[in-house]
């Protein structure tokens, strides 16, 4: 626990008890870790990013490669 945590505890022991602090504690730590984990779920990863570069580089190729053959044809 960091020193935060240890006088959110403190305090909670002293006003509730000391189950009912360590149950609240728990509460606010998997209320936090589900918190992260939906934040995570939002952000891209590495892989995701170098993934939508490739699709952008090759969906400009096929347009470059329309534009191309519209032009020669005509």
């Amino acid at each position: 626990m960091t020193a935060l945590e240890l006088k959110v505890y403190e305090i909670f022991n002293v006003k509730l008890g000391e189950k009912e602090a360590g149950t609240v504690m728990e509460f606010l730590e998997a209320k936090t870790k589900e918190k992260i984990n939906q934040k995570k779920d939002i952000f891209l990863t590495k892989d995701d990013k170098v993934d939508m570069i490739k699709w952008m580089v090759g969906f400009w190729i096929a347009q470059m490669a329309t534009i191309i053959g519209l032009y020669i044809k005509n």
